[in-house]
């Protein structure tokens, strides 16, 4: 029997009783309607600084093992919020290195944030910055994930800086990238992207931009939280350049889709809900929407809990949800995010998540849930 636990609430507790997990069937051959990434996340070692590198790389394999792709060094990764470019650099490595070696696919993401922002900062140190870290992935086989930049938006006056940028890294770049539109919503360092407070006209840059550049695109993956946005850029994409979900909202819809017009998927939530997602995804190679959709549907409460207002803060929600389920030894994140939810949070999510059969070891869960109430301060 599935255990029950007490939960705190604001008028007391209450006694909680789980529910048995789903059991989510792991693919046997590759999955073929979409293309998934899972931005994964990182685990630090409990007795000093830097990162536990058998934990974080055993999260990635159990990733690979759904069928997933991993998207390396994203913000799930906490870039920009903890995760400096030295050790970065050594997470991309040895994250390939696995890749390499076990079969798996990951595509890492380079950026500019081993730049200072400072009044000196000009749009040539960008540019260096990016392609020292293109050229990092590059040699290390890894297909690169060109993330939006903090530096560039802050010094950049118009959309010709961005293009100028954009343009440059693509004309040197080896192999077709995935770029990466970050909503101030993640990031509010971000805002104004491409040139522009307007969305529309701030996605006509960057439609000018990969038109311009498509043999050297990949796709976009795109992460503004709202599914029409990412519906009218995805129709106005050139032949042969993905759209990447990265809507952890709306990804039921947007994956689905109609007969050709569908999104791929890089999304936080995978790292999150990975059996799931690759179950589903299984329904869809199979032709199954309605299982799809089955399989889905009871993971958007817990997505939208955890992606939740302040949005940037939706990592220390992913970092809970390994931890429930036994994959890192502690509820520990990288600079101490994890202090960055409420227990009241927490709680929310340890519902959900149970809920949507994603606690697979109901006893584990509840054990670590009670630890978690036991040492935090209700709020």
């Amino acid at each position: 029997m599935p255990p029950t636990i007490q939960l705190p609430t604001a008028n007391g507790q209450q006694s909680y009783t789980m529910h048995l997990p789903y059991e989510f069937t792991r693919p046997t051959v590759p999955i073929r309607s979409r293309r998934a990434f899972a931005a994964a996340h990182v685990v630090p070692r409990v007795d000093g600084d830097g990162l536990d590198w058998d934990a974080t790389l055993a999260y990635r394999r159990h990733l690979w093992s759904w069928g997933l792709a991993v998207a390396e060094a994203m913000d799930t990764a906490q870039r920009g919020m903890g995760l400096d470019w030295l050790t970065t650099r050594e997470l991309i490595q040895r994250t390939l290195h696995a890749a390499q070696a076990e079969g798996g696919q990951a595509a890492c993401g380079a950026g500019t944030d081993q730049l200072d922002i400072t009044p000196d900062l000009t749009l040539e140190s960008v540019e260096s910055a990016y392609f020292e870290q293109v050229e990092f992935v590059e040699k290390h086989g890894g297909q690169i994930i060109l993330m939006a930049s903090r530096a560039l938006a802050a010094i950049a006056q118009n959309a010709d800086d961005y293009l100028r940028v954009y343009s440059r890294l693509l004309e040197q770049i080896s192999q077709p990238v995935i770029l990466h539109w970050l909503g101030d919503m993640f990031d509010p360092a971000l805002k104004g992207y491409w040139g522009s407070n307007s969305i529309d006209e701030a996605m006509q840059t960057c439609l000018s931009l990969i038109h311009r550049h498509r043999a050297k695109v990949d796709g976009i993956k795109l992460s503004l939280l709202d599914a029409n946005y990412e519906i009218t850029m995805r129709e106005k994409l050139p032949p042969g350049v993905r759209m990447y979900t990265g809507d952890d909202f709306n990804y039921i819809d947007l994956i689905q889709g109609e007969d050709t017009a569908y999104s791929h998927a890089l999304l936080g939530i995978f790292d999150a809900i990975a059996p799931a997602a690759s179950a589903a995804l299984q329904a869809v190679d199979a032709g199954d929407l309605k299982e799809y959709r089955t399989i889905l549907e009871p993971t958007v409460p817990l997505a939208r809990h955890i992606f939740q207002a302040p949005t940037y803060y939706y990592k220390t929600g992913i970092v809970f949800m390994a931890y429930l389920n036994g994959h890192q030894a502690e509820f520990r994140m990288v600079g101490g995010l994890e202090t960055k939810r409420s227990v009241e949070h927490l709680v929310e999510l340890f519902k959900l998540a149970d809920a949507a059969g994603l606690l697979h070891d109901p006893d584990t869960a509840a054990s670590r849930m009670q630890h978690v109430i036991s040492n935090l301060q209700v709020n």
